[in-house]
């Protein structure tokens, strides 16, 4: 952390955003893995720098790395007030596309910034039109699906919006069946998940 501190005290942070546009994919992880530990001490710099704009670009690299760090660095953004009303209309449809990535660190970290994002209203609607649901219930399905609980959470959020709500209605047995799951956090989200999707609007 204290490392981190120097970093955004130095201002490097414009600099690193800038070099993932023009260094080799090895310094570009190195890159990501930076500003990943220097955005969650603070976003603001990243986000006046137009990271979010560079950061979607990454999120469609040959590289599975690249594309899961880039996602990684974009849930710390999305972790700060200001991040999660940048992310909505700009990054969501890309991040849902993630969902269905072969890289299983890919389909985790675009679960995780995606349930960031659906925090704000506006992001659940843009994740909403961008058909999360689907991809979502199919990570929620598979027991080895390292995005499970991230993907049980969103959908969690999702449901708070009526025509996510009557969708998910279908799918209830989906998150049943997670009620056996061995992780308690798994279960637990589970069990949210089914009482708000089955709560009367």
């Amino acid at each position: 952390p204290a490392g981190a501190v120097g970093i955004l005290q130095a201002g490097l942070i414009p600099s690193l955003v800038f070099k993932l546009r023009t260094e080799s994919d090895g310094i570009q992880e190195l890159i990501l893995d930076t500003l990943s530990s220097c955005l969650h001490v603070d976003a603001s710099e990243a986000l006046a720098t137009g990271a979010i704009t560079i950061l979607k670009e990454k999120l469609t690299h040959s590289s599975a790395a690249i594309r899961s760090k880039a996602a990684w660095v974009l849930l710390e953004i999305g972790t700060h007030p200001e991040g999660k009303n940048l992310e909505c209309d700009e990054v969501i449809p890309v991040l849902v596309s993630l969902l269905e990535d072969t890289d299983p660190e890919v389909q985790a970290a675009a679960t995780g910034a995606l349930m960031f994002a659906t925090v704000k209203p506006q992001g659940r609607c843009s994740a909403l039109g961008a058909e999360a649901i689907p991809p979502l219930l199919k990570l929620v399905a598979e027991e080895t699906s390292k995005a499970r609980l991230n993907a049980i959470k969103t959908l969690t959020m999702l449901a708070e919006l009526s025509e996510g709500r009557e969708t998910l209605l279908a799918h209830a047995d989906t998150f049943q069946q997670c009620l056996d799951d061995p992780c308690e956090a798994v279960k637990r989200a589970a069990k949210i998940a089914i009482s708000v999707i089955k709560q009367k609007p």
